[in-house]
């Protein structure tokens, strides 16, 4: 599946959360920038035109609080919608600076703020646009600007150069500072962002297997019909032919036995592909679905010795079910009497919001590599006899329902299959 963005939007960075973060930083300067202008006024004695370098400091705080207030929006957030920040914010800062001192005051290196930022967000073409507007004004600044007014004692060139190089200094640490809680919130979002495209390719992934099998799985069916009505008519024969041979007569009524089930599950197949669980789920209890799936699964396998039993007092939560789920739980159940023929112990327990059904057999258990790998399509430890689809269908029509399923090995030899749903409706519920 391929994920197609707007073409106005970008597909990696651009995002409320990195807008959010570029507030954040606009207020951090500012109040830089403020304490900055309170020292120079009162501890310095500059004499600065606090009218037009105010009136530059409100228009960048009425941009912050406009950004703000659009982020409670729902609107998506565009390249040209942060590009116009980040132009406020270059043009906010020219003008501040022409008032106080131009390219002379150590806060002409706030211009890289808003460079950085672009460079690591935007695409090229508004990147270099940005760059190129900072370039221009910083060059226009070293020619047109009101200098700093005169300190009150007019302190010697060298006190004055000190004092350059101290405020150079500060604005240094704020910048360093800044741009590294910049980067490394946007490098935890790169991440976050790479784990969710992984888990939507794999989703994808397991997605097209699925419906590659429900695709066979339709053909397959359909063909089975033809050979199971030819079964049928023979098994039918046979039992009126040995009619008065008790022997053959109990295997030819075995077989019809057989046969029947497997049209029932052809045509439950048939009957519930392409159903939505919306359209054919039903909220039903826990301990009574586990008795039907146990009832389903003991005509298929009568000669399996089964202990099971609902741990929780009665009435049990309720969960959603629809046939794919019994199919799936039933996968399950024959994975274990796979193992362990001889016995399967299976126990069902609710968990605060959800119902845990066990499934535990006596069997090999699980060597490292079938840990790892249970529930790939196509990987089976039955080979070349299993297909390798039984666990990877159970575990994605599981997930489908909200739960999860974990297989593990279990004290004394043997493995544990656990099955978790999500309750919809506590005891009693319908």
């Amino acid at each position: 599946m391929e994920l197609v963005y707007p073409a106005h939007i970008s597909p990696i960075s651009v995002t409320p959360e990195n807008l959010r973060r570029l507030v954040v930083l606009r207020y951090c300067v500012l109040a830089a920038v403020g304490v900055a202008l309170a020292v120079s006024q009162i501890g310095w004695d500059m004499h600065l035109p606090l009218r037009p370098v105010g009136a530059a400091l409100a228009f960048l705080g009425l941009l912050n609080l406009l950004t703000h207030a659009r982020l409670r929006m729902s609107w998506p957030v565009t390249d040209v919608e942060f590009f116009g920040n980040l132009l406020g914010d270059v043009l906010g800062l020219t003008a501040l600076l022409y008032f106080a001192g131009g390219s002379t005051n150590p806060l002409i290196s706030l211009f890289l703020l808003p460079l950085m930022i672009a460079a690591t967000i935007l695409p090229a073409r508004y990147n270099w646009t940005v760059a190129a507007l900072a370039v221009a004004c910083y060059s226009l600044l070293l020619f047109w600007y009101l200098p700093l007014g005169e300190q009150s004692h007019h302190g010697e060139g060298a006190a004055e150069f000190n004092l350059h190089v101290l405020g150079m200094w500060a604005t240094f640490v704020v910048s360093a500072g800044l741009i590294a809680h910049f980067v490394a919130s946007m490098a935890h979002s790169l991440r976050e962002r790479d784990r969710m495209l992984a888990r939507a390719r794999e989703e994808s992934l397991r997605n097209e297997r699925i419906v590659a099998l429900g695709t066979l799985a339709a053909g397959a069916a359909h063909e089975l019909g033809t050979p199971l009505a030819t079964m049928t008519v023979l098994a039918d024969d046979m039992a009126h032919r040995y009619a008065g041979q008790p022997d053959l007569r109990e295997d030819a009524t075995e077989m019809q036995t057989q046969i029947a089930n497997c049209k029932t599950i052809i045509s439950a197949l048939t009957d519930s592909a392409g159903a939505a669980r919306g359209e054919s789920g039903r909220a039903q209890a826990a301990d009574s679905f586990l008795d039907e799936v146990l009832a389903k699964w003991l005509l298929m396998r009568p000669a399996v010795s089964v202990d099971c039993c609902w741990s929780d007092a009665t009435p049990a939560p309720s969960i959603i079910v629809e046939q794919t789920l019994f199919q799936a739980v039933i996968n399950l159940f024959n994975n274990a009497a796979d193992a362990s023929p001889s016995t399967v112990e299976i126990r069902g327990r609710s968990e605060a919001d959800q119902v845990v059904i066990e499934i535990k057999d006596r069997g090999p258990g699980l060597s490292a590599e079938v840990a790892r790998r249970a529930g790939e399509a196509f990987f089976s430890t039955k080979s070349p006899a299993g297909l390798g689809i039984g666990v990877f269908l159970a575990n994605a029509t599981i997930e489908r329902f909200g739960g999860k399923v974990r297989i593990f090995n279990r004290e004394g030899g043997g493995a544990c299959t656990q099955i978790a749903l999500p309750i919809v409706a506590p005891g009693g519920g319908a």
